[in-house]
This record gives structure tokens, sequence and C-alpha cells, in this order.
């Protein structure tokens, strides 16, 4: 130890003072660091390069949101799934994970694993974020956090409203260009995970800031968007925003928010599209066990 010090000792004050900080720094990085590995790259453009439309003239996927903290839950949320033939594919409106770190979303991929069959798309939730509202781990999985395609006469757009400002300014500008392109479909879906607006009234605000939602609001409609699909609030909500019909769907294994029957329980959606018309039909949760 006095050798060190008499080293330590003898070194000019810059060339210490660098050393410090190296070593703060490295001891810092290695604290902070999440060490895990990368259970996918560029997850959401792979899966829709699997997605194949089924002949005929209608599409039917499925929508769900916030299975975190509950994988028993969202197993069987997944079963379901794996056993209904006629859909496409499924699109989670985000909070995958309790909090972004890649052991959590390698996990997440274990569990969905078994029913790779399906094509599976995300939104990216409020709880993948990491540290400090971090997207870049969510983007090095999935890759972009907001994304569009179209599939036959429907338009997808998926948003990233999941940061407390919601959507910032070249996200608008590229969601206004998105809308702009949807117009030569029958259907606009937009997707996200934040409400626009919370459906309890009242004391509630489990939604973008009312200027956010307000501005949002007009411009979908201004767009003629066809159907909103949001989560975030723990249960299931439908209705209708300044003019854009919505569904709410958070039963995906979050703990709920309530206990009434008519919004408060576990589940997904089934939406059909077919000739510009949007048919959402709850999937109530089987029992466990159940078929």
């Amino acid at each position: 130890m006095r050798m060190v010090k008499n080293r330590l000792n003898g070194l000019p004050a810059v060339r210490l003072g660098l050393i410090i900080l190296g070593l703060l720094a490295w001891v810092s990085a290695g604290l902070g660091a999440d060490p895990g590995p990368l259970p996918a790259r560029d997850w959401n453009r792979r899966n829709l390069e699997r997605i194949r439309v089924p002949a005929g003239h209608s599409l039917s996927f499925a929508v769900l949101g916030d299975n975190r903290s509950n994988p028993e839950v969202f197993g069987r949320v997944l079963r379901q799934l794996d056993r209904d033939p006629g859909l496409a594919f499924a699109l989670d409106v985000g909070d995958l994970v309790e909090r972004g770190t890649s052991e959590q979303f390698v996990d997440f991929f274990k569990q969905i694993q078994p029913y790779g069959r399906m094509p599976f798309l995300t939104a990216v939730g409020n709880h993948d974020l990491g540290k400090n509202q971090d997207l870049t781990l969510y983007r090095e999985i999935f890759g972009p956090d907001y994304y569009a395609f179209p599939l036959r006469d429907n338009y997808f757009i998926v948003v990233n409203d999941a940061a407390p400002n919601g959507v910032g300014e070249p996200q608008w500008r590229w969601l206004e260009g998105e809308l702009k392109k949807s117009q030569a479909y029958k259907t606009r879906l937009v997707f996200l995970h934040t409400p626009l607006f919370d459906p309890r009234g009242a004391e509630n605000h489990h939604c973008l800031p009312e200027a956010t939602g307000r501005r949002l609001a007009a411009l979908l409609r201004q767009y003629h968007v066809t159907h909103i699909f949001a989560g975030h609030i723990h249960g299931y909500f439908s209705g209708n925003w300044d003019g854009v019909p919505y569904t709410i769907t958070a039963g995906a294994g979050a703990p709920l928010y309530g206990t009434d029957p008519q919004h408060f329980f576990y589940h997904y959606l089934k939406v059909t599209l077919q000739g510009g018309e949007v048919h959402v039909e709850v999937q109530r949760l089987k029992a466990a066990g159940g078929h």
C-alpha cells in the first residue's frame, strides 16, 4: 500500500488527475452497465417480413397490451392466441417488461419463443424504457420505436408516445407524413401505448397531457383515422375520442386497476378488417388450464 502511494505521489498532478478520472469512469460504467445479452435485433422488421396475409377479403390479427409483471397470465394469453389459426399476427401496445433491462427482455423472449408461429410486433411502453427514459436498448432489440406498414388495403401506424411529454416534434412530422400516405387505403389504424385521454374522467389522468392529447386527436381526426388502439390503463375501455373510435386493451397481465367486471378483466382483442370496417372482439381469458 505504501509503495502504491509513493508511486502516485511521484506522478505529475495533471496525469494523476486523469488516472483518477479514468478509474472513476470505469467503476461507474461497471456499476451502471446492463451486461445481459441481447435476445434479438431488429425484431419488428423481421416479424413484419413474416406476416402472410390470407386469401379472401378479411384480415384478422390480435392486439394486446401491458403483459408485464405477470408471466402466468401472459402465458395464458399466448396459449389462447396460438390456438387461433385465423390470426395473421399479434401487436403488443407496450409495457412488455417491468423495467427496460436486457435481463427482463431475455425473459420476455423466452416466454414468447414457443409461440413463434405467429409474427409478434410491438409498440414501446413507458416500462420498456431504460433508465432516464432511455430508448437505446429498446431500439437495439426491436428497431425503430415508431414505424408504419401497409397490408392489403389497410395502413398500420405504430406511434411512440411512452415518454412523459408524449410525441416529440420529429415524430409529429413523421406521423403527419404517414397519415397523408394512409389516405390511399380503406382502413387507417393507429397503435400507441398511452391513451390520448383517460375514459374514467374525474381525477383520473393516466393519459397524455391534455394539450398533447387534443393536438393528437385533431390530427388523427383530420386524416380520418379509422381506429386507435392503446394500453396503459390496465383494463378494457372503448369509445370515441373527438370523433375517432378507440379501444384501450391493457389486460394481458399487469395488475388490473379496478374491480368493475365491465372494464377490469384479463383479455386481448381479435380485430378483423374487411371492406374499410373494423370489427373488434374482446377475447376474455379462459380459466387457467381451460380449453
